[in-house]
């Protein structure tokens, strides 16, 4: 456990604030002031932190090392209990049932405060009393505000006075905030994930509760599946991660030797792997940085995880809360944030440049998600998604000013969760062996097979893309024309490397001739299911889109907005791809988990179109070549090229792939300035000369 000094005061200043605040904490759990349903309210927040502070008792005092298994999961289910599935209903964390407390005026504030006190879990077991402090004085001020108002005038407090007390606490540990969120990123010592990684006996499965995350079945069965593999197994799952990352750097031609650091992020229950991970970056000359995925609102907590995290306890939860910054999100919050983060960067520049980026092990498997929209819920106003993706922009940017895009890189593998086969085990065991067979298939044969299809690619103008069997899609992508096809590609060969597993090759489309509608009825985006998922282009850019996911219309248009145009109102096709992996489209089918598969291997499954930015963003400079020695010279749009000029403009900040599985698809043609179609897929299957071993592996199929 870390115990470490804080940015905000010393420790013994800390422990007299926190005494004098909880002494407060703990009277009002006995209080009247007048309104029961708010007295309800604060009574049982003030017990959820009273028991924060014996948690931070309990850890501090050496309770996780010396407690035995029961009570460590009895503790943790306690702590996380109020929000689980079964309790949601009747939880201040439920902006629902906040507001048929305590009112339109107030219930989705409150529930907002309830939530950020809830980000206490992680902090007090890294023991990081400071957070306990700033958010119990928080509460204790809000607290005070209805008490005071309803002695004095015997009414509640105005609205706009409770939002400017939050408010201004978002704003006055900004400075803080920040320089904690980039110490996290580029800083290396004193990790309080790695002392649990590197240190704990990853045979007793006590060392999960150590993080204060949620545990649920998936991140116990996890754990004890991988102390079950041999080492040899453990191995190779590492060894292909870290290798892939390395080779990432080789392929862009980047220096790895200048870096210092290397960021993990994973799911609780992969220790085992992490460990050898971390074993082998150390080898390459980089140490571990590992940083929790936000929870609070001071650290920009989202949907998408990034850091370590456990599991989900109510995903519903947290797609409620999603939206929770509405309540303060002003210019002078986006230029306070961009500020103190500058600050922070320049304070750990030196660190800042030894980044070497991130390398990230994925999950999925977990029951597909319908999120429910709830009116109840805070939610941005056309100002604020404006405000909020202008932020996004610029905070970008200026952290590239720091770590230099065109220096880094990254890598991703993914690996299924048992809740994939709840009742299975040992088709859990079967289905992973396949997943590290997928993610270590011989990439040299892909790599010749890959290169067939680019020959072919180079000699089109564009091409066209249909679906069948009640797909929609009918595109047509227009693609760069070559200046020296005998010394340039417009594909990428994309082996092994940075996007494990190995199967795609892939371009930046040309935006003005790039038309029509993309179709999918199945799509598993981000954490989040679609169904019937359109996007219509027109010059490359989305003009029209919809899904149907509910019943209303505004609703769907609403879901997709926020969740892949990521509030954007319009996103260009930054990449088209063919996916050839048809030995993990086989496995998909044979184990019934089409719909469970993370991007990052549906992708390789058949063609894609990401929208958003470019494959190349922010590196287009850089020279990348493809095994044959040709230089990859599609790597920008009409959008991306706005780059030199108005920056804030070319960039976007999200790319998310879309892809077309085999057996939606009718047709895939590349068509030649001369109008000569060269057929690439045909109902599913390659039949371009040269490529019909990638059909091998759909013979099981028919067996299925």
């Amino acid at each position: 456990m870390s115990n470490q000094k804080d940015t905000f005061t010393t420790e013994e200043l800390l422990d007299e604030r926190w005494r004098l605040c909880f002494d407060r904490i703990s009277q009002i759990t006995l209080e009247h002031f007048g309104v029961p349903a708010f007295e309800e309210y604060f009574a049982k927040t003030a017990f959820f932190l009273m028991q924060m502070d014996k948690t931070y008792r309990f850890v501090t005092d050496g309770g996780m090392e010396k407690a035995p298994l029961a009570e460590l999961k009895e503790r943790n289910r306690g702590l996380y209990e109020d929000i689980l599935p079964d309790n949601y209903d009747r939880s201040y964390a439920n902006p629902a049932y906040a507001v048929e407390r305590l009112g339109e005026e107030f219930g989705a504030m409150l529930s907002f405060l309830y939530v950020e006190l809830r980000s206490l879990i992680g902090f007090v077991h890294e023991g990081r009393l400071e957070e306990l402090v700033i958010r119990g004085e928080l509460f204790v001020e809000v607290y005070s505000a209805f008490v005071y108002q309803w002695e004095e005038e015997k009414r509640l407090p105005a609205m706009e006075d409770i939002r400017q007390i939050m408010y201004w606490f978002v704003n006055d540990y900004a400075d803080a905030s920040a320089e904690r969120l980039v110490r996290d990123l580029v800083v290396s010592k004193e990790n309080f994930a790695v002392n649990i990684i590197m240190g704990s006996d990853l045979t007793d499965m006590r060392y999960l509760y150590a993080y204060g995350e949620y545990v649920g079945d998936n991140e116990l069965q996890t754990a004890r599946f991988l102390a079950d593999l041999p080492e040899e197994t453990l191995n190779t799952m590492a060894d292909t991660y870290t290798e892939g990352y390395r080779i990432g750097f080789v392929v862009g031609g980047k220096d790895l030797s200048g870096k210092q650091t290397v960021e993990l992020r994973y799911q609780l229950g992969f220790e085992r792997m992490m460990r050898r991970a971390i074993e082998n970056f150390e080898k390459m000359g980089l140490k571990p940085t590992v940083h929790r995925a936000a929870a609070s609102i001071l650290y920009n907590p989202s949907l998408f995880k990034n850091g370590y995290y456990g599991g989900t306890p109510n995903r519903q939860y947290e797609f409620d809360h999603k939206d929770d910054r509405a309540l303060f999100l002003d210019k002078n919050y986006v230029n306070r944030k961009l500020e103190v983060t500058r600050t922070a960067f320049e304070k750990y520049k030196e660190q800042a440049r030894g980044y070497a980026g991130p390398a990230v092990v994925e999950t999925f498997g977990e029951r597909n998600f319908s999120p429910v929209n709830k009116p109840q819920s805070l939610s941005l106003t056309k100002e604020q998604n404006r405000l909020w993706v202008e932020y996004r922009s610029q905070a970008g940017e200026q952290q590239r000013n720091y770590i230099i895009e065109e220096e880094r890189s990254f890598t991703i593998i993914a690996f299924p969760v048992p809740e994939i086969f709840p009742d299975d085990p040992e088709r859990y065991r079967e289905f992973f062996s396949e997943v590290i067979r997928i993610n270590t298939l011989d990439y040299s044969l892909y790599q010749r097979i890959q290169q067939t299809l680019i020959d072919a690619l180079d000699t089109a103008e564009f091409c066209e893309i249909k679906g069948k069997d009640g797909n929609r899609t009918n595109l047509t992508v227009k693609l760069y024309r070559l200046g020296d096809p005998e010394r340039e590609t417009i594909f990428e060969n994309c082996v092994a490397d940075v996007n494990i597993p190995v199967g795609e090759v892939f371009t930046s489309p040309v935006l003005s001739g790039t038309e029509g509608v993309l179709h999918v009825s199945r799509v598993y985006l981000n954490g989040l299911e679609y169904k019937d998922l359109e996007l219509t282009f027109a010059d490359g850019k989305i003009c029209d889109y919809d899904c149907g996911n509910f019943e209303r219309e505004e609703e769907n248009r609403a879901f997709v907005y926020e969740n892949v145009l990521f509030r954007h109102e319009t996103l260009p096709m930054g990449e088209f791809a063919i996916g050839t992996n048809t030995t993990a489209y086989v496995a998909a089918k044979k184990y019934g988990v089409e719909d469970k598969l993370p991007i990052l291997i549906a992708e390789k499954m058949g063609p894609h179109f990401a929208v958003g930015d470019t494959c190349y963003s922010h590196a287009e400079e850089v020279r990348v070549c493809n095994p044959d020695g040709k230089e990859i010279v599609a790597k920008d749009n009409e959008i991306s090229r706005l780059r030199t000029e108005k920056p804030a403009k070319a960039y976007f900040n999200c790319h998310t792939d879309i892809t077309i599985p085999y057996d939606e698809l009718g047709e895939l043609n590349a068509v030649r300035q001369d109008g000569e179609v060269i057929p690439i897929i045909r109902n599913g299957r390659f039949v371009l000369p040269g490529t019909e071993e990638l059909n091998d592996p759909m013979e099981e199929i028919r067996n299925l």
